[in-house]
């Protein structure tokens, strides 16, 4: 099953594909990790980026898409354009998508280590998030 991590900051989403297969992980290569929604008040562009999203998913056969819940207020509280995002992938039809919350995502990798470093992982730094994100999914 190919799980798709997603990390929303400002306009942009990150992807990270993730698969488990009898206790061993597989990073699939992405043709693309990053998406920007470039004009978030109209809505033909974001139809367009979720369009967009959802041939991607499709391509690479992906079952599940888990993201990065941000809270809705306080000081690191999330932007109307990160929640229109948000929004526009989980009215994806056919695709099962959760949130997952910091605290939910730190205890589960607590409990289950990354077995590699980042580094090791050929990923791009800024797809850590992501990754992190995508790895506590499949390991709960």
């Amino acid at each position: 099953m190919i799980t798709c991590g997603i990390e929303i900051k400002g306009s942009e989403i990150i992807l990270c594909l993730l698969s488990k297969e009898d206790g061993f992980f597989q990073l699939p290569d992405c043709r693309q990790v990053r998406h920007a929604l470039q004009h978030p008040n109209d809505a033909e562009a974001v139809r367009k980026f979720q369009f967009t999203l959802k041939k991607l998913f499709e391509d690479y056969k992906v079952e599940q898409a888990i993201i990065r819940e941000r809270p809705t207020k306080g000081k690191f509280a999330g932007g109307a354009v990160g929640f229109k995002i948000e929004a526009a992938v989980q009215l994806i039809e056919g695709l099962n998508v959760e949130l997952i919350n910091n605290a939910t995502m730190k205890e589960i990798i607590k409990e289950n280590p990354i077995p590699i470093a980042f580094s090791e992982t050929g990923l791009r730094a800024f797809q850590e998030g992501a990754f992190q994100v995508a790895y506590a999914a499949l390991s709960r």
